[in-house]
């Protein structure tokens, strides 16, 4: 057994796993079983992209929250004595000028180097976190199509025991929402219909780039990650708060991903906010994701989705272990 923790640092959060990792021998000499028991699983939503699609740099107030962040989880890696760390940094880091001040800072504050992935690499980490435990269903048909909507950029990986293409394009709730609801400094509330056309358009842009590379419409279940994707879950269930259990591999229609977008689009900041299972920082950018999402299931002609709470995260944790 080895004590891990694992670190995702994204456009909009960053997330800490401290597990527990087992790997052994089969009985049949057939090969290696694995388990991965959590002792610690947080997230603290810190925008480290905040304005990086319209500056290209990090700025600081970014910066800071996320340092702050890192000191509290490097309490938490101290409390319970993990003896691997990996930091991987994904979508906002790679495309910031001034990345290095980001290194400086977490090396400082961790003891490791964040390690700044490319968008493959990061699809390849979020393939093996989500569909690890979903490898030996039979009710669920391969190939998997896993797409992680982060907040800067989205992965699309198809496989089934392993990855056959992976791709990942700028379109994230964060991005989208920077890039088209912002009107002088403050997001429209609601948003016009003119700019969730021009957000739609600039989704379908990227579907198409994605399936230069990836087999989209040839995958039999949609595995949909990450925060948009687990919020629509909670809505779904109408549940009195956010509950990982309840969420993880529950499914999603695709009437009811459709019919929560519109709302979400439609509705004010206010009306969001006060959904009981809402995190505060996803407030702005949900109707954002839960677009993204509705429209990668219109093009794949997915039915339903399948929600996994674990993503880059647990592969993190899976590659050092």
């Amino acid at each position: 057994m080895t004590r891990v923790a694992a670190i995702d640092c994204g456009t909009n959060s960053i997330r800490l796993l401290v597990a527990d990792a087992t790997v052994s021998d089969s009985a049949s000499g057939a090969g290696s079983t694995a388990e991965l028991v959590d002792l610690d699983r947080r997230m603290v939503i810190v925008r480290l992209g905040q304005g990086v699609d319209r500056t290209g740099r990090l700025a600081p107030e970014a910066l800071a929250r996320t340092f702050a962040a890192c000191r509290e989880y490097a309490a938490v890696i101290k409390e319970y004595g993990a003896e691997r760390l990996r930091f991987v940094a994904t979508s906002a880091s790679r495309d910031a000028e001034n990345r290095d001040e980001f290194v400086r800072g977490v090396l400082d504050v961790l003891g490791v180097e964040p390690e700044v992935i490319s968008g493959e690499q990061e699809a390849e980490f979020s393939f093996t976190g989500a569909t690890k435990e979903l490898t030996g269903r039979d009710d669920l048909a391969k190939p998997f199509l896993v797409v992680d909507i982060g907040g800067g950029s989205t992965e699309f990986v198809v496989g089934d025991a392993h990855v056959r293409a992976a791709r990942s394009v700028d379109v994230g709730c964060v991005r989208m929402t920077e890039r088209h609801l912002v009107r002088e400094g403050h997001v429209s509330d609601p948003p016009t219909e003119a700019e969730t056309a021009s957000m739609r358009a600039d989704i379908e842009r990227a579907l198409d780039l994605a399936e230069e590379t990836v087999p989209l419409r040839e995958a039999h279940t949609l595995v949909g990650l990450a925060g948009s994707v687990t919020t629509l879950a909670a809505i779904h269930q109408d549940l009195p708060e956010y509950d990982s259990a309840a969420i993880h591999h529950s499914r999603i229609p695709y009437a009811r991903v459709r019919e929560i977008t519109e709302w979400l689009l439609r509705s004010t900041h206010a009306e969001r906010a006060a959904i009981p299972s809402m995190h505060p920082g996803r407030v702005d950018v949900i109707g954002a994701g839960a677009l993204v999402l509705q429209s990668v299931m219109e093009r794949v002609g997915a039915t339903e989705v399948v929600v996994s709470e674990h993503d880059i995260l647990d592969g993190i944790a899976w590659s050092i272990a």
